[in-house]
């Protein structure tokens, strides 16, 4: 009876591990047996699974897993995120390594949490992606800490001076001009930015950027620029609600930080009787998977997904195969791409006294 308990548990085992790793029983047998006929690289995604599944290791596989990279995302509910893990998986995976993804979910395990599992799981490496690092009012010490612990890390997205990490990021103030030029070009003078909260350092560039180019391609002072930018929440609603304040001040562009807040954006236009693009025009960040099936479809920033993915992966195994990568940011241009979504500004005539704007002749 006691065997047949056994029997039933290992089978269970077998079952759980393989489908975690993608394999078949048998491989995960060979693999805890050590036997021949197994790829290092399926070698390391059944020793992988097997740790975040909490199975212990048997003795002849609790050498620390040489090929385990973790990487820590914010929620996937932002098309971005699982776009940016999917690339730093698949190339992680052609150089040989397992990566691990842990998921910050509401209510769930916090970035400090997530990291403290995979330093105990012996993860080689980390790659953190719009985490705390991002976030100006958090404690960088908890890096200061990691290093200490001889875990090497990357960062993605929000660089600061505290982290002495390799640092990837879009140039957010240049993506911002990018928006401002073809939102001027098309004839738009009153233009708003709709973004998530300031003390995010995207946020923040975002803002620098803005505001510099709308002194530059239009007649408005930096506090008059300050006046168009509305801080909100990175979704849908924070885009919706920030878009509602920015068109009652007679905004005829809005450029959003998220693909997200460009719905709510385009959401909140409507809901006024506005069509988009003709009495509103509204630009995306991000560049974000099925974006192009939006109605109408939409402008936006497109992050570099695929090169910042292998440059992260590329300074994180320089840093574990002990030639760091040099303790700096890694700045990647972003690009315009124009769909359906932004026009011509709305001809509408312009009231005596109107900021920037001289009076009609009488």
């Amino acid at each position: 009876m006691d065997q047949d308990r056994e029997s039933t548990g290992v089978t269970a085992r077998l079952s759980d591990i393989a489908a975690q790793a993608g394999v078949s029983e048998a491989t995960v047998s060979r693999v805890l047996n050590g036997k021949a006929g197994v790829s290092a690289t399926t070698r390391q995604a059944v020793v992988a699974a097997m740790d975040v599944l909490g199975y212990e290791r048997p003795p002849r596989l609790r050498v620390r897993s040489a090929g385990l990279v973790g990487l820590i995302t914010p929620e996937l509910s932002n098309p971005i995120f699982p776009a940016l893990a999917q690339v730093i998986e698949q190339v992680l995976t052609s150089r040989g390594y397992t990566p691990v993804l842990c998921t910050q979910t509401p209510g769930g395990s916090t970035e400090d949490q997530l990291t403290e599992l995979l330093v105990d799981r012996g993860v080689t490496g980390i790659i953190f992606v719009s985490g705390l690092h991002a976030d100006s009012t958090a404690d960088m010490n908890r890096y200061v800490k990691l290093t200490g612990r001889g875990v090497p890390f990357v960062m993605i997205n929000g660089y600061t001076e505290k982290v002495s990490a390799p640092f990837v990021s879009t140039d957010d103030r240049a993506a911002v001009r990018l928006a401002v030029s073809h939102l001027v070009e098309l004839g738009h003078e009153r233009i708003g930015l709709a973004i998530g909260p300031r003390r995010f350092v995207p946020v923040v560039r975002k803002i620098e950027g803005f505001v510099q180019h709308m002194r530059t391609l239009l007649p408005v002072t930096a506090e008059e620029a300050e006046e168009l930018v509305q801080h909100s929440l990175f979704t849908v609603e924070g885009g919706q609600a920030a878009a509602n304040a920015l068109l009652d001040r007679d905004c005829t562009a809005i450029v959003c930080g998220s693909d997200l807040m460009a719905f709510g954006a385009i959401r909140a236009a409507r809901q006024r009787g506005l069509s988009v693009p003709q009495d509103v025009s509204v630009v995306g960040f991000d560049d974000s998977p099925l974006i192009v099936f939006a109605d109408p479809p939409l402008t936006t920033l497109r992050q570099p997904v695929e090169a910042m993915g292998q440059a992260a992966v590329n300074a994180l195994l320089e840093e574990i195969g002990g030639t760091p990568a040099p303790h700096a940011e890694f700045v990647f241009m972003p690009e315009l791409v124009v769909r359906g979504s932004t026009g011509a500004g709305p001809r509408r005539p312009q009231r005596q006294g109107d900021r920037g704007v001289a009076p009609p002749p009488s």
